[in-house]
């Protein structure tokens, strides 16, 4: 049973921060629920998605090879999903 809580980005007073959580709500990527628990720190939910929007939104990496990362860290840590 998952113990890692969510964070309240929706009630942060950080415009930054709210604006990657909505990104992720529209996009579905990188998953509302570990930006929700990146956010417990803030700094982290911002280097990550800042990293996210540069390699993988406006990147030039085509969606094959993104898809083919994907795939390989999920056999990485074998997750069944």
């Amino acid at each position: 049973m998952a113990r890692i809580s969510y964070a309240n980005v929706d009630a942060s007073a950080d415009p930054e921060l709210r604006e990657y959580m909505e990104q992720a709500r529209r996009f579905g990527t990188p998953r509302p629920e570990t930006q929700a628990i990146r956010s417990h720190v803030p700094a982290v939910a911002k280097a990550f998605s800042r990293a996210w929007e540069r390699i993988f939104r406006n990147g030039l990496v085509e969606h094959a090879l993104k898809e083919l990362c994907r795939v390989y860290v999920s056999k990485t840590i074998e997750c069944s999903y």
